[in-house]
């Protein structure tokens, strides 16, 4: 099984940083933020692993990550050719890397959980997706799943709701097979422009194979200064401890 992070986009709610430097080579704790979801793929057995950026990013990973090796990892790059085309667009540049099964993390995403036992269930699936949930205290904020609990499927997800049925948000935390690439195809742009993430999991819904598993522990989208600050102090506290 191969892993995906999506490390693009302009980062335009963490800017003045942003506009000199990706920000998923931002600082948290000692290694830089894109640092934490490779480590938690190579954690959970996954070494060949794909980072999708922008194509004037390319160099700076490269040259903080090199291939992967003092990672234990196997790094591969990619570019996302269309600046602003959505997640499920930056996932479409994976196709040539995918041979099976495979996660993706956006890597502004960051956790606790070991990913290991997600990554054992979902291998033994004969097909579909998963995403993994976190129980949030704003769900306004997120795309919020409505669950079927009775067998661990997801009936809805509705983007930042007015009136959320659930407190259960979709992290950045996903597990496709290989016929995501048809559905992609199939996605048209958003009223943003875009090839949205949603639109995409809503189809594997509507097929009933969208399942899900909810995080345990620690959770944060440090894609704001507020949450980049409170990742810089969490992961700070990791290691000192």
């Amino acid at each position: 099984m191969k892993g995906v992070i999506l490390a693009g986009g302009k980062g335009t709610r963490l800017e003045p940083f942003t506009k000199i430097i990706n920000k998923h080579l931002l600082p948290v704790g000692s290694h830089p933020m894109i640092y934490w979801p490779i480590i938690s793929l190579v954690r959970a057995g996954i070494e060949d692993i794909l980072i999708i950026t922008n194509e004037e990013d390319v160099n700076e990973f490269k040259t903080v990550f090199g291939n992967g090796k003092d990672l234990q990892a196997r790094l591969s790059f990619a570019v996302q050719k269309e600046s602003g085309g959505g997640i499920a667009n930056a996932i479409k540049c994976a196709k040539d890397f995918i041979d099976d099964k495979f996660i993706v993390l956006l890597g502004d995403n960051l956790f606790d959980d070991d990913l290991k036992p997600y990554v054992e269930e979902y291998k033994g699936e004969k097909k579909g997706a998963k995403v993994l949930l976190k129980d949030v205290k704003d769900p306004e904020r997120y795309g919020i799943a409505m669950l079927n609990e009775s067998n661990h499927s997801i009936i809805s997800i509705t983007e930042k709701p007015k009136n959320p049925v659930s407190t259960f948000c979709v992290t950045g935390i996903y597990f496709y097979d290989k016929n995501v690439f048809d559905l992609i195809e199939t996605l048209q742009p958003s009223s943003r422009g875009e090839l949205e993430i949603t639109d995409l999991n809503n189809l594997y819904i509507c097929r009933n194979e969208l399942k899900y598993n909810i995080l345990k522990g620690w959770w944060q989208d440090a894609g704001t200064h507020k949450s980049l600050f409170e990742a810089n102090k969490h992961f700070f506290d990791k290691e000192t401890k």
